[in-house]
């Protein structure tokens, strides 16, 4: 992460000393939003609590099935990852994931969001389920096939 900093930074800087205007640009993989002054310089700026809310608000929002994780359904970084992906494949049900090992803001920002403290946290149609051992609870009851059926329905 600190490679792709430095890189970004001599890009920027780069761009900077051409006069090039760089007028906007968000990182959102980092917790990081850097915008140039009138000068051209480079700003950084944290990431405020109410942006990563949005940002989180916006993923659950814009898929039916959503999952933050450690890791992605490709390459789960956990073992309850791993076992929220399973879960959720067994489905046959397209859903999204979002790596919070790679977004630290969205990794403690989701937290605030569903008053979780653990991750993987399972949003199906809007709706926080929980994390692992709720979806092996809700999977084992059926509750969680139900929920998912819908999920599928709203899909089409």
């Amino acid at each position: 992460m600190f490679v792709r900093f430095v890189a970004l930074l001599a890009l920027v800087t780069a761009a900077a000393s051409f006069n090039v205007p760089v007028a906007r640009f968000a990182v959102s993989r980092t917790s990081l939003k850097m915008e140039t002054g009138d000068a051209g310089e480079a700003n950084f700026e944290q990431e405020t609590p109410e942006r990563t809310k949005q940002r989180i608000q916006d993923m659950v929002t814009k898929n039916p099935v959503m999952l933050f994780m450690k890791g992605n359904k490709m390459f789960p970084q956990c073992g309850f990852s791993n076992t929220a992906v399973q879960i959720l494949q067994s489905y046959s049900i397209d859903f999204e994931t979002c790596d919070v090992l790679s977004d630290e803001a969205v990794r403690n920002g989701v937290k605030d969001f569903s008053n979780w403290p653990t991750i993987p946290q399972l949003y199906v149609a809007g709706e926080f389920i929980g994390g692992c051992d709720i979806m092996i609870e809700e999977y084992q009851n059926g509750n969680l096939a139900e929920v998912i059926e819908k999920a599928k329905a709203d899909m089409m």
